[in-house]
């Protein structure tokens, strides 16, 4: 352990897997802000935070249960001369779960937010399922990260600590994310739509086309720059709000607080 400290490749591989671990829970990231939204602002930062640990429990314990996942690519059936996996099984799923949901939240921002309130028992259910979903997802988008981490290190101390690092870091951008996806609805329906993506990539990993994450991530990337700068726009471009206040008279007009003839009114002495 203590030669991992000095030894200059072990760093190189730590930061470059923290970084790429960084990367690949960007979509991670975006899924739990859709979820904690629908939560009350009072839960939000719990359900985040559950969410993120549960992501980083799921990594780790991929991580040492490596025999189990090496054999989770072997084919476990034929269907029409395509091998399936359990691997495939899971991305299929995971892929359809996606879609499903990121257009049901499409549909409920299209047909306005649910009334808010509820009894305790409800609410604390509800927290429960936003757990739940965030729990199934994270073992899809952990597989990625898994595999990643195991073809860069050779160390299972170094993929553990980039994986803390990463999901550390993870924890401190959720808030700013997830706030930022609240003040801005068409961030929020960009968001969805990368989901969208990255469950058709994942359904079409899962039957064998893959689908580069670059390509994804960079098309993602474009739309928010586009849509930053119709944000700008936007706020550049707001009309200014005139106060109303007394106006000067025109000519021949008379003035405030005078009759037509132009005498002031006297007021009655008592």
């Amino acid at each position: 352990m203590i030669e991992l400290l000095v030894d200059p490749a072990a760093w190189i591989s730590f930061l470059t897997l923290a970084v790429l671990e960084i990367v690949l829970g960007i979509d991670n990231i975006i899924f739990l802000s859709i979820l904690v939204s629908r939560l009350p602002p009072a839960l939000q930062p719990r359900a985040r935070f559950l969410g993120l640990a549960f992501a980083m429990l799921t990594r780790i314990g991929l991580l040492f249960s490596i025999t189990w996942l090496v054999r989770l690519t072997e084919p476990l059936f034929t269907v029409i001369g395509e091998e399936i996996s359990g691997r495939d099984l899971i991305l299929l799923v995971g892929g359809l779960f996606l879609l499903v949901k990121s257009v049901n939240e499409i549909h409920a921002a299209l047909e306005g937010p649910e009334p808010a309130g509820g009894p305790g028992v409800r609410l604390h259910s509800r927290v429960a399922a936003v757990i739940v979903q965030i729990g199934l997802i994270d073992v899809v988008f952990s597989l990625d990260s898994v595999f990643t981490a195991v073809g860069l290190a050779k160390h299972i101390e170094i993929m553990v600590a980039a994986i803390v690092v990463a999901v550390l870091v993870m924890m401190l951008l959720a808030r700013p994310i997830s706030e930022f996806v609240d003040r801005h609805p068409t961030i929020k329906v960009l968001a969805l739509a990368f989901l969208i993506l990255i469950g058709v990539a994942l359904v079409a990993e899962s039957l064998d086309f893959e689908i580069p994450k670059g390509y994804l991530y960079f098309a993602m990337a474009f739309s928010v720059g586009v849509e930053m700068i119709n944000i700008r726009i936007r706020r550049r471009g707001r009309p200014v709000e005139l106060h109303a206040g007394p106006l000067a008279p025109g000519p021949g007009q008379p003035r405030s607080g005078e009759g037509s003839s132009g005498v002031k009114p006297s007021t009655s002495s008592r």
